[in-house]
């Protein structure tokens, strides 16, 4: 092959750089499950933390309602209401106990009638909410009391944190999950504890209910991110080992075989290996020739012609396709200068450019060279961007397109419809043709939606008051569907292969005689 230069490498670094690239794919694989397995968990704990929240809000609503019920007896003799206080525990689910207060005075209890206790509202959270670490009847026991006041009356209802502890159990499984009010917060244990909670190390998600003085805390022990890729992802792990050994033994094979396409490249522009081929383009409605696009070859003296797409996108990575592409022009100049007359009508010249010729404003420089070949105004020269790179619309690239308008240069969007930026091209720059990709034109007559996408092509052309050229047009079916739906110029095999330059220009010389005869 023609981008091959081999070299001798030391085995060493050779060996080092097989073991690099064989770990890429394994590292970057493995740091990609990391994140997946991460973001699963933190969804797991999010659920988890908004279920919590919802079912501990269900057991407050009971309470809330049964206080709310029970608010106004306070005041009322204890031996008058107990029974009411009774009949709330056993009609309200995990309601454990009820009991009124009269100016911070807790005087009746459901569970033991007349009662005395001092209440203190500053142990509340937001006066409604306490987490008590039991009481008198249940020592050590989590008790979670809800308080509603109006006034000098009060209604005090429990939860046992039973009830509390198991929805942190059962809710949690996996999950660690934690129920804190005010300062202090209780385990799945069914243990308060005083103090800030603690920051669970692995995928930690917080929340507060919109309607109660609580906050719930979700997530996993520390080691679970690896626990849980260990669990869900072996074949994964494999299939990234598998991948890191093909990377490996490729990048050791390619080291063996030790390529440098950018010498190669640099070696053949300098042998003038890089020729012009020639491709025509005739008007759509007459069929005669309007102009001819410039396509490179490489004509390696070993290989014989290297297509375009095993050599141009070296040419691109590497920068040099700037370069080639100037030469390219110069030759074209050379070729095509003296078999253009001032009687002749004016020729249409392609020329493809890249990103790369758009960073800097030497391409105007080399299209003033190009033109200045010609007869004045007897070429209208074409730059086609192709779409392999994204061209980014900077400050640079609007002046070399205004610059290039004013030299009477003309832009085409080569493969329109295929390209991702194709659109944004449209919008951002100046452009003058659409070049219909031949994908499209073979569709004609065969696949219907790709007849769709073409006819929009042509109609967004002449909405937007641009020429059309169609490419890989190879029948007479297309040519004419073409020419039926205003298509300005045709461009394939039905009218010519790519030539080189001595076939072409007798070619075209022949065309020449034609059109001044007819003339």
């Amino acid at each position: 092959m023609p981008l091959t230069l081999k070299r001798r490498r030391k085995s060493a670094y050779r060996n080092a750089i097989t073991a690099l690239v064989a770990l890429v794919p394994v590292v970057l694989g493995a740091a990609i499950l990391q994140m997946q397995a991460e973001r699963r968990l933190s969804q797991s704990t999010h659920q988890t933390a908004e279920e919590a929240v919802r079912q501990f809000d269900l057991m407050l609503d009971n309470t809330a309602q049964a206080a709310q019920l029970l608010l106004p007896l306070a005041g009322q003799p204890c031996a008058d209401v107990k029974l009411a206080l009774r009949e709330q525990v056993t009609r309200r689910p995990f309601v454990r106990s009820t009991n009124l207060v009269w100016d911070n005075n807790l005087y009746c209890s459901s569970l033991f009638g007349e009662f005395q206790e001092k209440v203190d509202p500053g142990e509340y959270t937001q006066g409604k909410l306490w987490l008590m670490n039991g009481n008198p009847v249940t020592p050590n026991t989590a008790l979670l009391v809800y308080r509603q006041s109006e006034g000098r009356a009060g209604a005090l209802t429990t939860l046992d944190g039973y009830h509390l502890s198991n929805v942190l159990r059962l809710i949690g499984r996996q999950t660690l999950l934690l129920l804190q009010v005010g300062d202090s917060w209780l385990s799945a244990d069914g243990q308060v504890h005083e103090g800030a909670l603690p920051q669970l190390p692995v995928a930690r998600n917080y929340l507060e209910s919109s309607r109660y003085a609580f906050k719930v805390e979700a997530g996993f022990p520390e080691g679970e991110t690896w626990r849980y890729m260990v669990s869900e992802y072996p074949p994964l792990f494999s299939l990234l080992i598998f991948f890191g050994a093909i990377a490996g033994t490729l990048a050791h094979w390619l080291q063996k075989r030790s390529a440098s396409p950018s010498l190669e490249l640099q070696r053949a522009m300098e042998a003038k290996e890089f020729v012009p081929y020639f491709q025509p383009v005739v008007y759509g409605d007459s069929k005669r020739w309007a102009g001819t696009e410039v396509l490179m070859r490489w004509n390696h003296p070993k290989d014989g012609l290297v297509r375009p797409d095993l050599f141009i996108p070296f040419a691109e990575h590497s920068g040099l396709i700037v370069p080639m592409t100037r030469s390219l022009m110069q030759q074209t100049a050379a070729l095509l200068g003296p078999q253009i007359s001032p009687d002749s009508e004016r020729f249409h010249i392609g020329i493809n450019i890249t990103a790369s010729h758009c960073q800097d404003l030497d391409l105007v420089a080399d299209c003033r060279e190009f033109l200045a070949a010609f007869p004045p105004g007897k070429v209208a020269l074409v730059l086609e961007l192709t779409e392999r790179e994204l061209i980014e619309p900077t400050a640079i690239t609007h002046q070399l397109f205004e610059q290039l308008h004013e030299l009477g240069v003309m832009i085409a969007i080569d493969d329109f419809g295929t390209g991702h930026s194709s659109l944004g091209y449209l919008r951002q720059f100046n452009v003058d043709f659409l070049k219909i990709d031949q994908s499209f034109v073979a569709m004609i007559g065969v696949d219907a939606l790709s007849r769709h996408i073409l006819d929009s092509i042509i109609e967004l052309s002449g909405k937007l008051d641009l020429g059309i050229v169609a490419e890989g047009v190879e029948t007479l079916e297309q040519s004419e569907y073409l020419a039926r739906h205003g298509v300005n110029f045709l461009q394939g095999y039905l009218y010519g292969r790519p030539m080189p330059a001595g076939e072409f220009i007798i070619e075209l010389n022949k065309h020449l005689a034609v059109e001044k005869n007819t003339l």
